[in-house]
C-alpha cells in the first residue's frame, strides 16, 4: 500500500482553546476508578512525585494483589494502576489511606503538583520547590473551595533551571535567585532559567547532597501570559490564591472551564486582585517567553544522585522493587516518565546502583534511543485505541521526543516540540513532526526508517509507514 498524506491535524485537549463544558471533568482518581477494556483505572496524585520507600514497597504490592502487576507513570508523574476489579476499590483507598497517600479523600483529584526532580540535588536552582510543594499540598487540601478544581488543574514548581516550566501549567511558580532575579525563559541550565546568572546564585548543595532555598529569594507566579513576582516564602500562598482567582474568573465566563487556556476572551485570572487580597506583596514582571517543552534530565549519576527511566512508562511490580530501598528514603517520580534515587553515600555506590537498575530493564544510558520515546494505553486496555501501540513502539534514533497515539486525542504526549506517530487503524501509522505550531510530513517505507527520521528533521509537512 503506498502512502497516503495525513489529514488530520488535531492534537486532543492542547488544541482546546475556549470550549463549553457541560458536566464536571471525569478524570480518574484513586477513590474514583475509571472503567476500562482492562478493568478499572485508578490514579493516585503523587505531589512533586516524591514517594518514601514504604510508600514505594506498598505501591508493587497493591499493583500485585488488586492490578495487572504493573505501575503506570504519566506525564505528571503520577501513579496509574490498571486491571482493577470492579470491587476492590473499598480495599484499595484503604491501604492507600494508610500509607499516607491520600490525605484528604475530597482532595484526591486536585493534589496534582510538578515540580524540578533534581531540585537541590546538583545546585542548579534558586530554591527547594520540594518545600513548596508540601506546603501547597497542604494548602490545597485544607480549603473546602479547591475541591471545585477540576483534576486536569495543574500547579508547575520550577527551581529556576528551567526544566518544567514548558509543561503548560495552570499556575506555574518559578524560583529567581535573590541578587539576580533573572527569568527570561531562554533555559540554560546554569541555575537561571536565562543562563545569565553563571550559576553563582545557584542553591548550595550541601555535603549531604541538599540544600536550602536563597532566603533573599524571589519567584514569578505565572497563570497563562501574565506573570508577577512575590517573595519565595510567599509562593505557595500565591499559587493557591491564582487557583482561587482562576476559579473566580471560571464562575464568571460561565463556560465551565477546567483550565487557564480554556477561559474566553475577557475573562482573565486576576492575578494581581487575588494576591492583594490575601496579602501577598507582588510586583509586575515580565513572563517567561521561552520554548513551550520541558527540559528533562538524562539517566545517570547526578551527583549523589541516580536518574533513570522507566520504557514507555511502564514498569512491572518487581522491576519496581529494583529502585528499592531508596539511600534517603524518597523516590521522585519525574513528569518524564522516570525516577530519581537521592542520598547515596559517594559516587561509587550510586554508579553500582545504577548498573542494577540497568539489569532490571531501567532506561540508565543517556544514549538509549528509547530516551523520549512514549506512548499511550493502546489496545487492549483502550476501546478507543485502533492499535496496540506499546506493542508497535519502535525507538529509532534522533533528539524528538516521540509518542506513539491510538487515536486522535493522542493521551499522553509531549509539550514543545514532537513527533507524532498515530495509529490509522489499518496496521499504518502517520509520522508527524510537530514543531513550532506547524505539523511536517516525514515518510518511509517502514516504521522504525519513518519515526528515526522525523526525530531528526526539522521539516515540517506528514505521510503514513507501516510496522
Amino acid at each position: 500500500m503506498p502512502p497516503t498524506r495525513a489529514t488530520s491535524t488535531n492534537q486532543g485537549e492542547s488544541l482546546i482553546r475556549t470550549p463549553v463544558r457541560d458536566r464536571g471533568d471525569a478524570c480518574p482518581g484513586a477513590l474514583r476508578l475509571h472503567r476500562a477494556d482492562d478493568g478499572a483505572l485508578a490514579r493516585l496524585r503523587v505531589p512533586a512525585g516524591v514517594l518514601t520507600s514504604r510508600q514505594a514497597a506498598i505501591l508493587a504490592a497493591v499493583a500485585e494483589r488488586l492490578a495487572d502487576g504493573h505501575l503506570s507513570i504519566t506525564s505528571r508523574g503520577n501513579i496509574e494502576l490498571r486491571g482493577l476489579g470492579a470491587s476492590c476499590g473499598t480495599e484499595l483507598s484503604a491501604v492507600l489511606a494508610d500509607a499516607g497517600l491520600l490525605p484528604s479523600e475530597r482532595h484526591e483529584r486536585v493534589r496534582n503538583i510538578v515540580a524540578s526532580p533534581l531540585a537541590t540535588l546538583d545546585g542548579l536552582g534558586h530554591a527547594d520547590v520540594q518545600l513548596w510543594a508540601r506546603e501547597l499540598d497542604g494548602l490545597l487540601c485544607a480549603e473546602e473551595w479547591t475541591t471545585a478544581l477540576s483534576g486536569r488543574f495543574l500547579f508547575v514548581l520550577d527551581d529556576g533551571r528551567g526544566d518544567v516550566a514548558g509543561l503548560g501549567g495552570d499556575v506555574t511558580l518559578i524560583a529567581e535567585s535573590g541578587a539576580a532575579g533573572c527569568v527570561s525563559g531562554e533555559s540554560g541550565g546554569a541555575g537561571c532559567v536565562c543562563g545569565e546568572s553563571g550559576g553563582a546564585a545557584a542553591v548550595p548543595v550541601t555535603a549531604g547532597g541538599t540544600a536550602s532555598a536563597d532566603p533573599g529569594g524571589t519567584a514569578l507566579v505565572r497563570v497563562g501570559d501574565r506573570a508577577l513576582r512575590v517573595s519565595a516564602a510567599a509562593a505557595p500562598r500565591a499559587a493557591l490564591a491564582a487557583a482561587g482567582a482562576f476559579l473566580a474568573a471560571a464562575r464568571d465566563a460561565g463556560n465551565g472551564a477546567w483550565r487557564v487556556r480554556e477561559l474566553p476572551a475577557g475573562h482573565a485570572v486576576d492575578l494581581a486582585g487575588a494576591l492583594a487580597r490575601q496579602g501577598i506583596d507582588a510586583e509586575p514582571a515580565a513572563a517567561p517567553s521561552g520554548p513551550p517543552g520541558a527540559a528533562p534530565h538524562l539517566p545517570g549519576v547526578i551527583g549523589r544522585a541516580v536518574a533513570v527511566g522507566a520504557p514507555l512508562g511502564r514498569v512491572g511490580a518487581a522491576q519496581w522493587r529494583a529502585l528499592l530501598p531508596t539511600p534517603a528514603d524518597e523516590l521522585r517520580v519525574t513528569p518524564w516518565r522516570g525516577f530519581v534515587l537521592p542520598g547515596f553515600e559517594d559516587a561509587a555506590a550510586a554508579r553500582e546502583r545504577l548498573r542494577v537498575l540497568a539489569d532490571a530493564g531501567f532506561i540508565a544510558d543517556p544514549r538509549s534511543p528509547w530516551l523520549g520515546v512514549s506512548a499511550c494505553t493502546g489496545r487492549p486496555g483502550c476501546a478507543k485505541s485502533l492499535a496496540d501501540v506499546r506493542a508497535d513502539a519502535v525507538p529509532g534514533a534522533g533528539g524528538l521526543p516521540v509518542h506513539f497515539s491510538g487515536c486522535e486525542r493522542r493521551c499522553g504526549h509531549p509539550r514543545g516540540d514532537w513527533v507524532d506517530a498515530l495509529a490509522t487503524g489499518d496496521g499504518r501509522y502517520e509520522v508527524t513532526v510537530r514543531t513550532g505550531g506547524t505539523a511536517a510530513p516525514v515518510s518511509g517505507a517502514h516504521l522504525t526508517e519513518t519515526v528515526t527520521r522525523a526525530r531528526t528533521t526539522s521539516a515540517t509537512t506528514t505521510t503514513t509507514a507501516t510496522r
